[in-house]
């Protein structure tokens, strides 16, 4: 699809690239057997402006559109699940629903050190009980004079430990279903009663934390409140149509990652006298590999499109998100086969690859979940 990128997605995608390639992914293996979150590394994709690749210039970003942030998520987890994680968490959850609902103060005062690069941000949604069903949250907001007060617990937060700002959805209304669920801007330093209780150990994505936070009597002004009370579901829905591209697109780099590494593999690893590639076996796998991945960028492409030019993309953005975690898995799992027992070890890429690909069946809505709001898309 290269013929079809305009100039300037060209070159932002070989700038990010040649970053990730010089910088990234000689420390990517390093950063999580340390379980460490690598700031430097986004101090410096900071240095590059692509931090809010999809923000307005006006606020800090660098003013360009779905399909141009997808590129570079795409780049990223093509080298670090890790890092393109917390990338993606940081500009659709974190970043773009401030741009999107927040008023003229909250844009100057929160998005822009956000699309700048002065911190990272969180968005904090999922509770230990909620599961799929996201809109189940006992954590609540009660109005005390000109101020609210949150209490409760978010789980599995993503940045929330190195977060300058986090996106909270709580219940503002208890009665009011999903219309009593509200979004409020904490901040993790300032804020007292805001703590992370719990980094988790995971079974790969080891340098992009995720976190348990504990919210005790945060007192908040009425300026932290995004949007109106009561908005809060709505505005979920609308950012999670944004957040499942981001997801495929993170996919598509793991597949086209792990793709690569099976492929060069295959072409220098010789067996019975001949490169491995030119056994039908682990030819057809480097082929299935391939068209997989690209049937992933396709559906990414096509719902980053969508967005773009303001068109619904529900079902579009559900039907990328489903196939482009398959796929990061599906090639992954090959990749490790056809490298062998080198595919198994640390010393080689694809078991990082494989282990990191599984979250995206999960995270942003599980495959089950996709297929129910593509059913319900479908009319079915």
């Amino acid at each position: 699809m290269d013929f079809e990128l305009p100039d300037e997605h060209r070159m932002i995608r070989k700038s990010v690239r040649d970053f990730c390639e010089a910088e990234l992914e000689p420390i990517a293996q390093e950063i999580e057997e340390e379980h460490r979150y690598p700031e430097e590394i986004f101090d410096q994709l900071a240095e590059l402006d692509v931090m809010g690749v999809p923000i307005t210039d006006e606020y800090g970003g660098l003013g360009g559109d779905t399909l141009m942030y997808a590129l570079v998520a795409e780049e990223i987890g093509r080298v670090s699940g890790s890092v393109g994680l917390s990338y993606v968490a940081h500009t659709s959850l974190a970043s773009k629903p401030i741009e999107l609902f927040g008023t003229e103060e909250q844009k100057e005062r929160w998005l822009r050190p956000l699309a700048e690069g002065e911190y990272i941000g969180g968005w904090a949604l999922t509770e230990p009980g909620s599961g799929s069903d996201a809109s189940d949250m006992d954590t609540t907001a009660e109005k005390d004079g000109d101020e609210w007060v949150l209490d409760g617990t978010k789980q599995f937060i993503t940045n929330a430990s190195e977060a300058g700002s986090v996106l909270v959805k709580v219940v503002t209304e208890p009665d009011a279903g999903y219309g009593g669920i509200s979004t409020f801007i904490v901040d993790p330093e300032e804020d007292d009663g805001f703590e992370v209780t719990t980094i988790w150990d995971k079974m790969g994505l080891n340098a992009s934390p995720t976190c348990e936070i504990s919210l005790d009597a945060v007192r908040l002004p009425e300026d932290r409140l995004l949007g109106e009370e009561g908005d809060g579901w709505e505005q979920t829905k609308k950012t999670l149509d944004g957040g499942r591209i981001s997801i495929a697109a993170l996919s598509t780099g793991l597949a086209q990652g792990a793709y690569e590494h099976a492929k060069a593999y295959s072409r220098e690893r010789e067996q019975f006298g001949q490169p491995i590639c030119e056994f039908d076996a682990i030819r057809d796998k480097i082929v299935d590999m391939h068209r997989k991945t690209e049937r992933a960028r396709l559906l990414t492409h096509k719902a980053a499109r969508r967005y773009d030019a303001g068109q619904s993309v529900t079902r579009e953005s559900a039907l990328a998100k489903l196939d482009a975690s398959e796929a990061a898995r599906e090639v992954a799992e090959e990749a490790v086969q056809v490298l062998g027992g080198y595919g198994y070890t640390t010393d080689f890429a694809p078991q990082r690859f494989y282990r990191d690909a599984k979250l995206m069946e999960i995270g942003e809505g599980t495959s089950e979940i996709q297929h129910l709001v593509i059913g319900r898309e479908l009319g079915l």
